[in-house]
């Protein structure tokens, strides 16, 4: 997975990236997700519609990509924390291995 934007010159070059060439951009970022069926065509839009359609054919799961992948490598490190609205109840960790059970 690709690394976080840590500055706001790194954000104005993805935001000009996204709205120059969008297709490619947004291939890039889906490639980083495990899909089940690739996509045939990233977008298409009619404004005149109005009718955008996102990766038209792709299949994805979003169990897979959300929790399966990260099994092998992270499967005891907590994926969700629950913190009480209640200060006096106490908060809950949640592995990746316990919500995949």
């Amino acid at each position: 997975m690709e690394k976080n934007i840590t500055s706001f010159e790194e954000y104005k070059t993805e935001y000009a990236k996204s709205i120059n060439s969008p297709e490619q951009f947004w291939e890039e970022k889906a490639n980083n997700f495990t899909w089940q069926k690739k996509w045939d065509t990233v977008l298409q839009w009619d404004f005149t519609k109005p009718e955008v359609k996102w990766f038209e054919g792709g299949k994805l799961n979003i169990t897979e990509n959300c929790l399966d992948r990260h099994l092998e490598q992270r499967g005891n490190q907590t994926a969700i924390k629950w913190i009480a609205n209640n200060p006096n109840e106490q908060s809950r960790c949640l592995s990746y291995k316990e919500l995949h059970t």
